[in-house]
């Protein structure tokens, strides 16, 4: 991952609104949610939450999907991953065995 992906990504999830809502759809699994199930958990109007799930999804941390007529917001799985090892890439000076858990959850997701 190149740093300004990185840092584009990050700038995604630096509002309360964005980061609740990546922590809900990772919690939700590769189903996901549609726009108004999520309005209506994180509170906030669907043409605002529509902004923040654009920025996300442009950061390459959420991904949509149609199914009729409703659209379906997951987590991407693989650009959380990418975003994750960037940040980790250089852990504990090359001994990545000293961050055990954190590694290990990385090599399982």
């Amino acid at each position: 991952m190149e740093e300004q992906t990185a840092i584009d990504a990050l700038s995604a999830l630096a509002h309360p609104t964005r980061l609740r809502t990546f922590r809900m759809l990772v919690k939700e699994g590769p189903n996901g949610l549609t726009a108004g199930d999520i309005a209506n958990q994180v509170m906030v109007p669907p043409s605002t939450l529509s902004t923040h799930l654009a920025l996300l999804q442009r950061a390459g941390l959420i991904s949509a999907r149609r199914l009729d007529r409703r659209i379906f917001y997951a987590a991407d799985i693989e650009g959380t991953r990418r975003l994750l090892s960037f940040l980790t890439e250089d852990c504990c000076q090359g001994r990545p065995e000293i961050c055990g858990a954190l590694v290990a959850a990385l090599d399982t997701c």
